[in-house]
C-alpha cells in the first residue's frame, strides 16, 4: 500500500487530500475509486474517507470521525459519559451536537447523529481531548449531561427526587462521580441551554 495514505492512519481525509498526495494523476478520482474498490479506503460520506485500519494497523476513533463527519460539532450525550466511564450501558449511535441543522449519517463505521445546539450554548464546557497522535472536540461530563437532558423529550426534572431517579435508574450514572461534577459549568449552562428549569434542578441536587 502507498506509504503516504499509511501514515495518515485515523484521520479522515478528503478527495482534495487524495488528489494532493498524487500530482502525476490527471484523474485523482479514479484513484480514490481504486482505493475504495480495493478496500484501502472506506467511505464516510461523497468526499471524505478513512483509511482501513487493516492497511494501517491503527484503530478508527468514532469520536475523531464524528468531528469531521459534520463540522462544527463536538462529541456528546451519551456517547460522551461512556466514553468517561459513567454510564455502564454501550451507546451504538454516536451523538453529537451541532450549529447547523440536525442530521444524521449512516456509515460504514456505525450511525452518527447530530443534535442542533445554539451557537452561544455550543462552547460551554467543551474540551479538546488527546488521544494518541490526535485530538478532537468533546462535551466534559457536565455539558455532556446538560445535552442529554436537553435533548430528551420526556425528562422534566421538577424536583430533587426526579433527578435522582434519573440518574441512578434511567441512565445508571456513576453517582459518586457526578458528585464532583463542575457547577460552573451548569451554571453557564442555564444562562444559555434549553431546559433551564431541569438543569436549575440537576444543579441544587449537586449542592445538597
Amino acid at each position: 500500500m502507498n506509504r503516504q495514505l499509511s501514515e495518515i492512519g485515523a484521520v479522515p481525509i478528503t478527495t482534495s487530500i487524495i488528489e494532493s498526495m498524487y500530482p502525476e494523476l490527471k484523474s485523482a478520482d479514479k484513484k480514490v475509486i481504486w482505493l475504495e474498490k480495493n478496500g484501502y479506503l472506506i467511505r464516510l460520506k461523497r468526499g471524505l474517507y478513512v483509511v482501513n485500519p487493516k492497511h494501517t494497523g491503527k484503530t478508527l476513533s468514532s469520536e475523531l470521525i464524528a468531528n469531521h463527519l459534520y463540522t462544527p460539532s463536538y462529541v456528546s450525550m451519551s456517547s460522551a459519559l461512556r466514553y468517561y466511564g459513567l454510564i455502564p450501558e454501550a451507546v451504538y449511535t454516536h451523538q453529537s451536537m451541532t450549529i447547523k441543522h440536525s442530521r444524521s449519517f449512516e456509515t460504514p463505521i456505525g450511525l452518527y447523529d447530530y443534535k442542533q445546539i445554539s451557537k452561544k450554548a455550543f462552547s460551554v464546557g467543551i474540551r479538546s481531548e488527546h488521544k494518541g497522535d490526535f485530538a478532537f472536540l468533546i462535551a466534559s461530563p457536565e455539558k455532556a449531561l446538560c445535552d442529554l437532558i436537553a435533548n430528551s423529550s420526556m425528562v422534566n426534572l421538577r424536583y430533587k427526587k426526579d433527578v435522582e431517579i434519573y440518574l441512578e435508574q434511567d441512565i445508571r450514572m456513576d453517582i459518586d462521580e457526578f458528585f464532583k461534577f463542575d457547577t460552573n459549568i451548569l451554571e453557564d449552562y442555564i444562562k444559555v441551554g434549553k431546559k433551564t428549569e431541569s438543569i436549575t434542578t440537576l444543579l441544587k441536587f449537586l449542592r445538597q
